[in-house]
């Protein structure tokens, strides 16, 4: 803790601590609105793989216990990845062959424009100045935009839990943060390859130690710039950032300039959508009347014609039964006068 203390103190300071490569600060070292806030400083090259700050985020977060035990290290044979139940997990990397394995501690790395923040429409999110980007599963309504908005790839979704599922993610331990303590896995740390302070201390720490020993670190700190800065802070053994999985291509821009035209957009959007529905409503509304208007006047057609129809049907029917009574009569009286002659001749014979 002491020695924490010190090389926090060295930070403000603004002590050089070799040649080489100068110290410098980014312009996103001081947060818009959060001067002071927090962020911590992870040295790739002092991580020994021990996973004491998995098992610490675990008990400090209450979480689930795993399926292995945190001192069984096979499981740094496979990369793995943050999920609902474990907030932050150590990867194992063969950057170079014959060489030593280097380890990368994965977590939130709590941006300063966080994606997550401006992808969330209810504001779940918000950056605090501890350094910290906090959720709120009380407004959340379980979109998982920020899942998808990350950068990172680092939200879950607790998909487990069927009436009160959450987004989970690593806090920066910001309960224990208000209380004056340290993050859970920066406390566990035995190498001090975790430290906690101000976020533009912290890179001015970060600048001397690769100053002070030229060839050894990768000659940038990844968070500096990325995505806008993050309050996570990595610096790295030569050769890469991509040699431990990270990627190096993310640019500088934040999340929210990246989607601010778009999201421009949105407030016009809200005001013409209600208009729009209304004109499509009564648009819709107008062709089912005349739709309406049109089947009663098929309708009143059809029996119209129906009827005038029956009308003649019925009329010739008429007429043709009244010929055939005319003929019926006129073959009967005909009939009835062929017999009287007939009975007539009969009677002069007789």
């Amino acid at each position: 803790m002491k020695r924490r203390h010190f090389l926090g103190l060295l930070g403000a300071a603004g002590v050089t601590l070799g040649s080489g490569v100068a110290a410098k600060a980014a312009s996103s070292a001081d947060i818009k609105g959060l001067p002071n806030a927090g962020g911590v400083l992870f040295d790739a090259s002092r991580c020994i793989g021990c996973r004491k700050c998995e098992s610490a985020c675990n008990q400090v977060n209450e979480l689930p216990k795993p399926a292995k035990a945190f001192d069984d290290l096979t499981v740094l044979d496979t990369l793995r990845r943050t999920d609902a139940k474990t907030y932050t997990i150590v990867n194992k990397y063969l950057p170079e062959t014959g060489k030593p394995p280097v380890f990368r501690k994965i977590q939130c790395n709590h941006c300063i424009d966080p994606a997550c923040a401006s992808a969330c429409f209810v504001a779940a999110f918000k950056k605090m100045e501890t350094g910290a980007v906090v959720y709120d599963e009380s407004v959340c309504v379980g979109c998982r935009y920020c899942m998808v908005a990350c950068p990172f790839n680092i939200p879950t979704y607790e998909y487990d839990k069927a009436f009160t599922p959450r987004v989970m993610k690593c806090t920066l331990c910001q309960p224990r943060l208000l209380e004056g303590k340290l993050p859970g896995c920066v406390e566990a740390c035995p190498k001090e390859a975790l430290i906690f302070g101000k976020r533009r201390e912290l890179l001015n720490i970060a600048w001397d130690r690769i100053g002070a020993t030229p060839g050894r670190y990768v000659e940038h700190v990844y968070g500096e710039r990325e995505m806008g800065g993050t309050s996570w802070l990595t610096i790295a053994p030569k050769p890469s950032f991509a040699a431990l999985g990270m990627d190096e291509n993310l640019g500088t821009a934040s999340a929210p300039e990246l989607t601010a035209g778009a999201l421009a957009a949105v407030p016009a959007v809200a005001g013409i959508w209600p208009v729009l529905l209304t004109g499509l409503y009564a648009i819709t509304k107008r062709k089912e009347k005349i739709a309406e208007t049109e089947k009663q006047a098929a309708v009143s057609a059809a029996i119209a014609k129906a009827s005038a129809d029956a009308e003649a049907k019925l009329a010739e029917e008429l007429a043709k039964a009244e010929v055939a009574g005319k003929r019926r009569i006129e073959v009967e009286v005909k009939k009835a006068l062929e017999a009287a002659a007939k009975a007539a001749e009969e009677g002069e014979d007789a």
